[in-house]
């Protein structure tokens, strides 16, 4: 199994070299593409931008949520996206740390029903075991432990619902990947728990923003350039979608969809236009990323080699012009709960 790893991480970073010209501009910043057009025609446009290396067999890491939870992407959304550009893709997750409706394989899979995810096959990817990948220049972690039928795929798809989360600040990309991928028992006890400890989320703030960034780093570097990323910044409450039904209510105005081959420059240009939002329309989420330290994710995301953060915002309703986080957002609706 190790020597199969190996072999896929040197392929794939020869592909990934090749990529780079399609990722980022002359001046060696990442392209992210952008549009204000909430609906499966959107994300359908977001996600044909930043699919090229998208190919044989296809995990979509999705949060699906928990049970009735308000605020998860459209079924409909990703059901006509996969539809029409993943046809033999997979939904896949991992069960969760805590006990509720995901903590097993059998309760999840229940609530994956009751949320509508049955328009695809579902992969509950630590359902047989895990296995360990390596983290290359980590400093909490050398190797961490994922759902083991994760490596059985050629690419990933991280479909993201970018939102507040009650301990990384904020949830994008990198958490979606990083806490998502990690199995249930053992990769997210690595990131969130110190071994002995009776407090099982007693690791936060900056540490558990570099523990989930390595965790994350883990899956970047076994998919290489096989990875891409899209955030749908919509009904952003402050709370992640693991709240489900308890999930404080949205006051953030919806904004719009970004998409990048880069994990880190997409991330970053979801916070920036959430900042560039006017103050009364952001302060909320501002002040739950502040409070938890989550901008730590993007600097160490950095630091790792996890992607740039320097983009370029493409819009894409205005005929692909370059714009900046401010005008992407001049334009927006106050939100009306």
């Amino acid at each position: 199994m190790t020597g199969d790893f190996e072999f896929k991480r040197s392929e794939n970073n020869v592909v990934q070299k090749e990529a780079q010209m399609t990722r980022r501009t002359d001046m060696g910043k990442a392209r992210v593409y952008f549009t204000r057009d909430l609906s499966p025609e959107g994300l359908i446009r977001v996600y044909e931008e930043v699919n090229e290396n998208i190919k044989g067999k296809v995990a979509v890491k999705l949060h699906t949520g928990e049970k009735n939870g308000p605020n998860i992407i459209p079924r409909d959304w990703v059901r006509e996206l996969m539809k029409k550009d993943i046809p033999e893709g997979v939904i896949v997750e991992t069960n969760t740390y805590y006990e509720g409706d995901r903590y097993t394989t059998e309760q999840h899979l229940e609530t994956i029903k009751v949320n509508g995810w049955t328009f695809a096959p579902v992969d509950i990817m630590d359902d047989k075991g895990t296995v360990m990948l390596p983290v290359k220049g980590g400093k909490w972690f050398t190797e961490m432990s994922v759902g083991e039928s994760m490596t059985a795929y050629d690419s990933l798809v991280a479909l993201t619902h970018f939102k507040g989360h009650m301990m990384g600040g904020f949830g994008g990309s990198n958490k979606n990947i990083g806490i998502g991928c990690a199995d249930g028992r053992i990769g997210k006890a690595m990131i969130h728990t110190t071994p002995g400890l009776d407090n099982m989320w007693d690791i936060a703030e900056e540490e558990l923003m570099e523990r989930m960034t390595e965790s994350t780093k883990a899956t970047i570097d076994f998919f290489g350039a096989n990875v891409t990323f899209v955030n749908v910044m919509r009904n952003m409450s402050v709370s992640c979608d693991c709240e489900g039904v308890n999930a404080a209510p949205v006051v953030t105005p919806n904004v719009g969809i970004v998409g990048s081959a880069d994990i880190l420059a997409v991330d970053k240009a979801s916070v920036d236009l959430v900042y560039a939002l006017k103050e009364e329309d952001h302060k909320d989420l501002v002040e739950r990323i502040e409070t938890r330290k989550g901008l730590r994710q993007l600097s160490y995301m950095k630091e790792l080699g996890v992607g740039t953060d320097e983009y370029v915002l493409i819009d894409l309703d205005n005929g692909g012009i370059e714009i900046s986080p401010e005008e992407a957002v001049k334009d927006v609706v106050p939100w009306e709960g």
